[in-house]
């Protein structure tokens, strides 16, 4: 490792073992890293024993319970000293050059907070992995099919971005935090995972008060870093529907109350849901009104 440190990397993991050694492996390599730091939220499936014994110079944070992504995460970033911290999920692999390109925008610009890389699937597809905020308009145009009958319309596309290709280097919103490089000084400032959104859109509150602070978060096409989406969360699909409804109601409550307009704040919360998953939301109201029918 450089003698230098430039970044520190934090990781979480829950029963990520398999992806969890790939993503240290070529972490390992990476000369601009100091510190790794792998909380380990209980896993049961070996995964803090892997870490002992195969990656000794990672440091190993291993939870008795399931703390959450947000509080695991909080933990990795209170263990670094580095000014610069790349979250990454385990299930990612950081690829030649990737870190040097994140890290590049902090020196050209001192308010950017966050750099974040183009997630690649692991059959080369780009993914598309940045949104913009989830406010009442955007979400509603997703939910009438608008934004899918004008893909190449910036104004109609503001929530999920169909305009945009992901080539090419610009200010976000909302990058994915699978792999998410911060500023610590920008992190000193706002303050890091609000703990009350356990598992989804916390990442979204960290970017929502970054920019609400007049921060920047840059999405830099060069880096490239390989995904293998949802490993996790596939183990539990349930509870991460549950959880991102619940994700998504503390966000409005905490940022939008007061700002929905005319459709009212249940109103924007259900569509919401709808949008973000579609199945579930669909499969929830079939139930419910099959309950009223049989009433």
């Amino acid at each position: 490792m450089s003698a230098t440190p430039l970044c520190d990397v934090c990781l979480v993991s829950w029963r990520s073992r398999e992806p969890l050694r790939a993503c240290l492996r070529a972490l390992l390599d990476q000369p601009q890293v100091d510190r790794i730091v792998v909380v380990d939220n209980a896993s049961g499936d070996g995964t803090a024993e892997m870490v002992q014994t195969e990656f000794p110079r990672v440091h190993l944070i291993a939870n008795d319970h399931n703390a959450g992504y947000a509080a695991a995460n909080n933990q990795a970033i209170r263990d670094t000293t580095a000014p610069f911290v790349l979250l990454l999920n385990p299930d990612t692999e950081i690829q030649p050059g990737a870190i040097s390109a994140l890290l590049a925008p902090f020196a050209e610009d001192p308010r950017i907070a966050a750099t974040a890389p183009q997630l690649r699937l692991p059959d080369g597809t780009i993914q598309h992995s940045v949104r913009g905020f989830p406010e009442s308009a955007p979400i509603l145009l997703e939910v009438l099919g608008l934004a899918r009958l004008f893909p190449r319309s910036a104004a109609v596309n503001r929530y999920r971005l169909r305009d945009w290709d992901h080539n090419s280097r610009r200010g976000v919103d909302q990058p994915m935090a699978s792999a998410l490089m911060l500023r610590r000084a920008a992190l000193d400032e706002v303050g890091l995972f609000d703990e009350s959104f356990p598992l989804f859109f916390n990442d979204v509150d960290l970017c929502y008060r970054l920019r609400q602070a007049g921060w920047r978060i840059v999405f830099v096409p060069e880096a490239k870093v390989t995904h293998r989406h949802g490993h996790s969360t596939r183990q539990a699909r349930a509870r991460a529907v549950v959880e991102s409804h619940r994700g998504l109601m503390r966000f409005y409550r905490k940022h939008y109350r007061g700002r929905v307009g005319r459709l009212g704040y249940g109103a924007v919360l259900a569509l919401a849901w709808l949008t973000m998953w579609p199945r579930a939301g669909l499969a929830a109201l079939v139930g419910a009104t099959r309950r009223v029918a049989k009433d």
